[in-house]
């Protein structure tokens, strides 16, 4: 007799764990609350263009043809990339510009006219980076990796990296403080200083260098809408318009999903893809050890977003931040238009401006507070430089994202520190109850698309193993 399944959350990871299990002969379920798969890759259309909705804005491409593969497709023919040759430039007051391209000597080159010297300092932190990362790329693939599994192929050379700090890495190459900054530009994203961060993000220049960077011709959206029709047309039932409201447990074990309409779906097993939220809104234990472990992880908010139109001619880079120094946090202009010329409609190009938000002052805030601060931005000229015209689209605080996500305690998922990583993140194998599983960016150590893809595929195994 087939096991039931219910998948919560048609995210990416929700989608990898629910193709995944289909195919492994599970009866398999997804309750989505929204009526479109995808979540915060999910796309959106104001006045006929199109957008990528949340915050992810490049690719992983071979985490991403992993998770694919996994789940029986080849990502290559159903998904057209288009490579990124400037990837992003980092401006900030009285400095000159970082910009990282795909080719390694190019970049290093550009860095050497700016600061003499740093040529081969750049090269060779890229070249010792991307060995420690080559080396430790199999962990990825694997559900909590511990220290044991720095065991094998030589890996336990890499642990003193991995006790690290972000900070720590950068400071030891030597480079001049403005490619530090522009280097270390993602864990500015998330808010968090370079000495609380992972070591493991000092492997982003070393990866842009060596695959490099990517972006799909139809958006990143176009990656859940291809795995919601791979598996529906495996036989997964999608219930669209369906929230799920509680995890019914007896006896330590899941019984059941309740949804927020009342009904009951009977489930052998449960996979949420819904992060924190699976401990502190859909179950009723408050003791719990995952709880009070969720209950004090720092939060990171999705902050605001502006969807843009706007005219002028579409120049590299792909991304342009401002690091505006002070206690101000960086701002990101993503314009799809430098890769992807065909999304021009007339004289328009789509464009998306995007703020971070340290959670705690957003929560504070308020809508209309998160609301000013976003037109605070929109008032600022750095982004547009070369924009001749613009028009706003579309406006996203916290608090709208929050309601339209159905995201916990407003919040995008925890904030990635050194900390968090090392204690290891949330299991895909529940420790608090038999038949729960998780999936998503808090249960992989990374928020790329693809590690949630990853995700999935992660937690589909673990059940899989318990039901065989």
């Amino acid at each position: 007799m087939k096991k039931n399944v219910a998948v919560i959350g048609a995210g990416m990871g929700g989608l990898t764990a629910a193709l995944r299990l289909r195919r492994q002969g599970f009866r398999v379920q997804v309750l989505e609350a929204r009526a479109e798969a995808g979540g915060l890759a999910s796309g959106n259309v104001y006045e006929g263009f199109s957008f990528d909705a949340g915050p992810y804005i490049l690719l992983d491409r071979p985490g991403l043809e992993w998770a694919f593969r996994s789940v029986g497709l080849e990502l290559g023919e159903h998904i057209e990339l288009r490579a990124i040759d400037h990837v992003y430039g980092v401006d900030a007051p009285g400095r000159p510009t970082v910009n990282i391209y795909s080719n390694d000597a190019k970049t290093a080159a550009e860095m050497e006219r700016e600061w003499p010297g740093s040529e081969e300092l750049y090269l060779r932190f890229v070249r010792q980076t991307g060995a420690i990362e080559a080396s430790l790329r199999p962990l990825l693939y694997g559900s909590a990796p511990g220290p044991m599994s720095l065991l094998g192929g030589g890996r336990w050379r890499h642990a003193r990296f991995l006790l690290r700090s972000l900070g720590s890495v950068l400071r030891a190459s030597r480079l001049p403080q403005p490619v530090v900054d522009g280097l270390s530009i993602w864990t500015h994203v998330a808010g968090q200083r370079p000495e609380e961060a992972p070591s493991p993000l000092a492997f982003v220049p070393a990866l842009v260098h060596s695959v490099g960077c990517f972006y799909p011709k139809d958006g990143i959206r176009a990656l859940p809408a291809v795995l919601a029709e791979a598996a529906a047309g495996a036989g997964v039932e999608f219930r669209y318009g369906t929230k799920a409201k509680r995890i019914v447990a007896d006896g330590g074990r899941v019984k059941a999903v309740e949804s927020t309409e009342g009904e009951s779906f009977p489930v052998d097993a449960v996979v949420s893809d819904c992060g924190i939220a699976t401990y502190l809104e859909l179950l009723d234990q408050k003791e719990g050890v995952s709880r009070k472990r969720c209950e004090k992880l720092l939060l990171q908010s999705p902050g605001v977003c502006a969807y843009l139109v706007v005219k002028g001619k579409m120049e590299p880079p792909y991304l342009r931040f401002l690091l505006p120094g002070g206690e101000e946090r960086t701002r990101l202009f993503i314009r799809p238009g430098v890769v992807n010329p065909e999304e021009k409609n007339g004289e328009w190009y789509p464009a998306r401006l995007l703020g971070p938000m340290d959670h705690a002052k957003a929560q504070r805030m308020g809508p209309r507070g998160q609301a000013d601060y976003l037109e605070k931005l929109l008032e600022e000229r750095w982004w547009q430089e070369g924009i001749s015209d613009y028009r706003v689209l579309g406006r996203r605080t916290p608090a709208n994202w929050a309601s339209e996500y159905s995201l916990a305690r407003d919040s995008m998922n925890p904030v990635m520190t050194a900390k968090f990583m090392r204690e290891g993140r949330l299991a895909h194998r529940s420790p608090d109850l038999r038949g729960l599983y998780l999936a998503g960016s808090a249960t992989h150590p990374g928020q790329w698309v693809s590690f949630c893809a990853i995700s999935g595929v992660l937690a589909a195994d673990c059940v899989r193993k318990d039901f065989a």
